[in-house]
């Protein structure tokens, strides 16, 4: 018999996120009604999953379920919205929740004008798709944005998947999704710049070299925020920093690449911050922006 409270839940987007709330969900002892999937490996990850879900239409989906999971990509999200209350598919009473990041509930109005229950819950984590994203629901938040009568709702479906909601107010998401975007996907980013360096100087496993230095550094800066700051542009050592950007620069061909404007750009913010908690004089601020401005090609 199914608990009081439990909801027919329909996922629309049977993608890294969708598929895994959706488990999870299922996991709160939630019955999921159906799930979209297009592409093979969305339905591949439906099928490991969220087992002996159907795999539905769209608009048959809303029409079964009480909460409805829209997981699909950001800028998707408008049109897909508007498209099925054209249709009339959005019915009263029912609760609609988008994964987005970057909106809060003004992108759901159609949803709202049909006099169903708008809902943000965005999982600040990243994804594989795979079962082993389950645990990490246990130590993950999400952002959530809701009316204030709908917040305790919205509220308890994070926490019952395992995570912690922190309530972001409709006009942060922006801000509030740009900070995530910048912290995570950037570090991927540079993680692979910095892989790619070391490679080239005949290390054969960048990654033994980096994983320590990496996680010793995140978990200082988290501990500590910018007092762990340290380096040649926090210590004002221009001469270092002056041949990384020539060597950089060579590294390049002679041309400002990803991974030179990628350095300047972060060690000119460095310098910044570095003066601000006092690690740099004023005279030494002025050699690092110089030493960092970048050459027209």
């Amino acid at each position: 018999m199914a608990k009081p409270g439990r909801l027919g839940v329909g996922i629309i987007g049977a993608g890294k996120v969708g598929a895994v709330l959706g488990a999870a969900l299922r996991a709160a002892e939630h019955a999921v009604v159906g799930v979209s999937a297009v592409s093979d490996a969305s339905r591949e990850r439906a099928e490991t999953l969220l087992p002996g879900v159907p795999v539905l239409e769209v608009q048959e989906i809303v029409e079964r379920a009480e909460l409805v999971l829209l997981a699909v990509p950001d800028d998707a999200l408008p049109g897909l919205v508007d498209g099925l209350a054209k249709l009339g598919a959005w019915q009263p009473g029912q609760l609609v929740a988008h994964t987005s990041g970057r909106f809060g509930v003004g992108v759901l109005r159609p949803v709202r004008a049909a006099g169903a229950v708008p809902l943000a819950l965005h999982p600040a984590m990243t994804f594989t798709g795979m079962s082993v994203d389950l645990p990490r629901l246990l130590d993950c938040t999400f952002g959530v944005t809701a009316d204030a009568a709908m917040l305790p709702i919205a509220q308890a479906l994070v926490v019952e998947m395992g995570a912690e909601p922190v309530v972001v107010a409709e006009a942060d998401r922006t801000l509030y999704h740009a900070a995530l975007a910048h912290g995570s996907n950037h570090l991927v980013t540079l993680v692979a710049q910095a892989s790619e360096l070391l490679r080239d100087v005949g290390v054969e496993a960048p990654e033994r070299m980096l994983g320590p230095l990496l996680r010793a550094t995140l978990e200082n800066a988290l501990a500590s925020g910018e007092s762990a700051l340290t380096g040649p542009v926090a210590r004002g050592d221009v001469g270092t920093v002056k041949a990384h950007v020539e060597a950089l620069r060579e590294f390049d061909g002679g041309r400002q690449g990803d991974i030179l404007a990628a350095y300047l750009a972060m060690a000119r913010a460095t310098a910044l911050r570095g003066e601000g908690r006092g690690l740099l004089k004023p005279d030494q601020l002025g050699e690092l922006r110089t030493a960092l401005e970048p050459e027209e090609d």
